[in-house]
Parts: structure tokens; C-alpha cells; sequence
């Protein structure tokens, strides 16, 4: 992932700070009887900057220290004939902010300190005559160094941004996929018990087969609201709803429902949970555990609560399938656990924090 400008995003930016090198090239022409050797050195001078500023757009890390150190030279070479070409210095201050290392860009800010200040020395300038190079080696680097700090920071927010932005879609395809395999498993297994219900009726007892298709038809129209309902975000009609509905899967499968629900105020996101995790766990009891029996309670304890659903169907090896698993990870975000057994039928366990209020058990 790039934290720099990509080439297309620079924009005019690196054509605006060449106004600098216009004092630069006209300078000749400022001066009084400029040689044409000058001129030559002038042209030249301006011609290698450019190239080599353009260069360093476009580069960055220990790629840019060969542009930094040309720019450089550049102004050493031409300053003792034009005083303009400190603006060299400048640009080569500018650059080192590109390191991607500010330790590394103040040594190579203070290197280009030193260079001018040896230059100074050896050519025995006066001291003011370099000071205004100096002052803005440092301004302009410091304030470079600064914004590509900024600009990296922004950078990295961004890529976080784009990442969480990732991660929400991964989550969201995640649960609807989970919604619609809980909404339509169990409405789909009723729908085929009703059917095959309905069809053995036809003969003996058309009206009640009339009934049954009727109930499919209202199955699968409420089966329509829910996956539209959870394709939005809202996966559960509630606890006493699915209830009922729990009741009806399991009449059609000729299993009798015994429920035992101490009256809770469960937080509606516990609520949505607890519905989910019956319709599953009803769901396989219709479709695989050749049970006649079902007892849904919902038990107060200590300082949680337990939801258990027990069939006395056939039992045996338990796993963990793609709907009971998707439950679990439900389940765990908020901070209970699933427990399965089938040693006798099948129970399934679920203990969540207990709410914080909650109203005498009723049978």
C-alpha cells in the first residue's frame, strides 16, 4: 500500500515552486556586463537543476540522496558566480523531508548546513553574505520535514480507514449470510414437512391438505419479510415470536413442545440472540433427530442465565455445523458460551450474563 502521491495526484504543485529558479536564470541579466560565459553558467546551472528537481518528485528513500547531493553541488559550484544559486541549497533542504526518515532528513539538512558553511570558509565570504541560505536551509526544511510527517500520519489513517471500511463489508456479508441460513433452514424444513403433510391428506382429507398448503403459502410469505427483514439489519421478531414459531415447526414434525421461560428483561440484543439460537436448534431437531419430544427453559442463575433446549431424539456425535457455529461466534461477542451433548438425545446449552432485571419465574 503507497503512503506517497501517486505521479497523476502532484497536480501543479512541483511546476509552482520553480518560481524560484526564475532569479536564478535571469540573473545575468540583472547584472551589470555579464560575461557570456555567465550566461553559459546560468543556462546550464538551470537546466541540471531542473532536470534533477523534477527527478526528485518522482523518487523517494535513499533513491532521492543522489538529488539531493546533485542539487547540492550544483550550488556549491556556481555560488562564487552568482549568489542567486543559493536557492540550490534550498531545494536540496526541501528534498531531504522525502527520506521517509526525519533523523535521517535533519543529518541531511544539517549536511547542507555544513557544506555552505565550508564554502563560506573557504572562499572567505563574509558570514551575512550565506545567512539568509542558511536561515531558509533550515526554515524550509523543518517545515517540509513537518509535512510529510503530517501527510504520513494522514496516510496511514487512510489505509486504517479503507481496512475497517474492508473488515465492516467482510462482516456484514458474514452475518447476512449467517441471517438467511438461519431464517431460511428453518422456514424451509417446515415448509417441506407441511408439503409432505399436505400431499398425503389430498386423498383422505382434502380440507385439512387445503389448511396445510395454506400454511405454506403463509410460511413462505412471512419466510420473504425475514430475509428482507434480516438483509436490513433486523434479524428477530423477538423471543415469544419464535416461540410460537418453534411451536409450529414442531407440530408439523409431530414433536410436542414443553417450554419452561422465566420472565426476563433481556437486552435486545441478548433477545435476538436467544431467538436465533432456538430457531437453529429447532431447525435440526426437525430435520435430524427424530424426536418426539422438545423442552425449551430459560433458568435464571447466580449471576447469568441459561437457555436450554433438549430433544429425546437419537443423539450421539454432536458437531458443530455451519449454523450452530455462526451461533456460537453470536454468542461469544456477547459474552456467553454454547455447549452441546448428545449422551441422552440432544441438549443444547447457552449461558449469557445474567440481565439486570428480572421478574419471577413463571411456568
Amino acid at each position: 500500500m503507497r503512503l506517497i502521491p501517486k505521479d497523476d495526484e502532484l497536480g501543479w504543485t512541483p511546476y509552482a515552486w520553480t518560481v524560484y529558479v526564475a532569479f536564478f536564470a535571469i540573473s545575468p541579466a540583472l547584472a551589470r556586463n555579464a560575461a557570456p560565459f555567465d550566461w553559459l553558467v546560468s543556462i546550464g546551472g538551470t537546466l541540471a537543476l531542473l532536470a534533477l528537481y523534477f527527478r526528485g518528485y518522482w523518487v523517494r528513500g535513499a533513491r532521492i540522496i543522489p538529488i539531493i547531493a546533485g542539487i547540492t553541488l550544483i550550488g556549491l559550484v556556481i555560488y562564487p558566480m552568482n549568489s542567486t544559486a543559493g536557492v540550490c541549497f534550498i531545494y536540496a533542504a526541501s528534498f531531504a523531508a522525502r527520506l521517509d526518515n526525519d533523523r535521517a532528513a535533519i543529518a541531511t539538512i544539517a549536511g547542507i548546513e555544513i557544506a555552505v558553511g565550508i564554502e563560506v570558509f573557504l572562499s572567505h565570504y563574509h558570514p551575512l553574505s550565506f545567512a539568509w541560505v542558511i536561515v531558509f536551509v533550515a526554515l524550509v526544511g523543518a517545515i517540509n520535514i513537518h509535512f510529510e510527517g503530517v501527510g504520513r500520519s494522514q496516510a496511514k489513517l487512510r489505509l486504517a480507514h479503507d481496512e475497517i471500511e474492508h473488515l465492516a463489508k467482510v462482516a456484514e456479508r458474514e452475518r447476512i449470510a449467517r441471517d438467511l441460513h438461519d431464517l431460511l433452514g428453518h422456514t424451509l424444513s417446515v415448509i417441506i414437512l407441511k408439503s409432505e403433510l399436505a400431499s398425503k391428506l389430498a386423498e383422505r382429507d382434502p380440507e385439512k391438505a387445503r389448511d396445510e398448503i395454506r400454511d405454506v403459502e403463509r410460511i413462505s410469505r412471512d419466510a420473504l419479510t425475514q430475509v428482507r427483514a434480516a438483509v436490513r439489519g433486523y434479524r428477530s421478531g423477538g423471543l415469544q415470536a419464535e416461540i410460537e414459531s418453534a411451536r409450529d415447526a414442531l407440530d408439523a414434525a409431530n414433536v410436542t413442545l414443553d417450554r419452561d421461560l422465566a420472565k426476563l428483561q433481556l437486552p435486545p440484543a441478548h433477545e435476538a440472540v436467544i431467538a436465533l439460537a432456538i430457531r437453529e436448534a429447532v431447525t435440526n431437531i426437525v430435520r435430524h433427530a427424530h424426536a418426539t419430544q422438545c423442552r425449551i427453559a430459560l433458568t435464571p442463575l447466580d449471576n447469568t442465565y441459561a437457555l436450554t433446549i433438549t430433544d429425546n431424539g437419537r443423539g450421539g456425535s454432536v458437531e458443530f455445523g455451519s449454523g450452530l457455529s455462526g451461533m456460537r461466534e453470536r454468542i461469544e461477542t456477547l459474552g456467553g458460551t454454547l455447549t452441546l451433548d448428545g449422551s441422552n438425545g440432544t441438549t443444547v446449552t447457552i449461558t449469557m450474563p445474567r440481565p439486570l432485571m428480572i421478574a419471577e419465574r413463571t411456568a
